[in-house]
């Protein structure tokens, strides 16, 4: 046997090891998802590049932007919220901007929880419509363990955002909700654009993309059915909650 075959049966009978599946995701998704499929479900290794990713962006933010200056640019943002808090009692503002700031700072700090919370969340609704509709034989664990290495393209946005934080990004125009230029709306300005307009723009995300992408990969290997049973199930949810997000914005806005 050559090298190569060699490699691959030594990987089809010993399994992957976390970074190698962790490297793959970014080269060639389908032997993660594979090996998955094998019974390989560990997932702490994405999760805690994830994590550890997370609170790079929360130093950048804090150090170069200020949590209190995230705060006011949230609330500058939404027009009838400032005009609210600006007709409010000096004390009422003082408590909920410092109730504002301990929620952003709380949810930064609880990352890793708030991960684990989407990703089992998420990956229920997955499981129940891979299997269910399409017929797919996925269990939940692989399902869970698939889409945190799917979301492993992620990071790219959040290092991408860290850096343009650290170019020089002005503390008053930054938007946490919207930290990075992967998507049609980081070029919009959201004080002057339609919120329905905006959040649709937002959506189209380049990042978003490719995990949408990796994910309907992974999803139709684990649960051994047709990648474009994969691409429906994971696109499908996805254009659910961007049609909630706009028409949300729409009636709101």
């Amino acid at each position: 046997m050559s090298n190569p075959e060699l490699q691959a049966s030594a990987e089809t009978s010993t399994g992957l090891t976390q970074m190698q599946r962790v490297t793959s995701i970014f080269s060639a998704p389908s032997k993660t998802f594979e090996d998955i499929k094998r019974g390989n479900k560990s997932w702490w290794m994405p999760f805690l590049i994830l994590a550890v990713v997370g609170y790079i962006l929360f130093a950048a933010v804090t150090t170069k932007i200020g949590m209190q200056q995230v705060v006011d640019n949230q609330i500058h943002m939404n027009p009838a919220q400032e005009e609210k808090l600006a007709q409010a009692p000096p004390e009422q503002r003082a408590m909920a901007s410092k109730i504002s700031l301990y929620i952003t700072e709380g949810v930064f700090i609880a990352n890793p929880l708030v991960l684990l919370i989407i990703v089992a969340v998420g990956s229920l609704g997955l499981w129940g419509t891979i299997n269910f509709v399409f017929g797919g034989k996925a269990t939940y664990g692989g399902i869970f363990s698939m889409w945190m290495y799917a979301s492993l393209p992620g990071i790219v946005k959040v290092l991408l955002g860290t850096i343009v934080i650290f170019a020089g990004t002005a503390p008053e125009s930054f938007n946490i909700k919207n930290y990075a230029p992967t998507n049609v709306g980081a070029f919009l300005n959201p004080m002057d654009t339609n919120k329905a307009l905006y959040a649709l723009a937002t959506s189209l995300d380049v990042i978003t993309i490719w995990t949408l992408i990796v994910a309907g990969i992974g999803t139709s290997i684990v649960a051994g059915v047709k990648r474009s049973s994969g691409y429906i199930a994971v696109f499908g949810w996805w254009a659910i909650f961007v049609i909630i997000g706009v028409v949300w914005n729409a009636v709101m806005g």
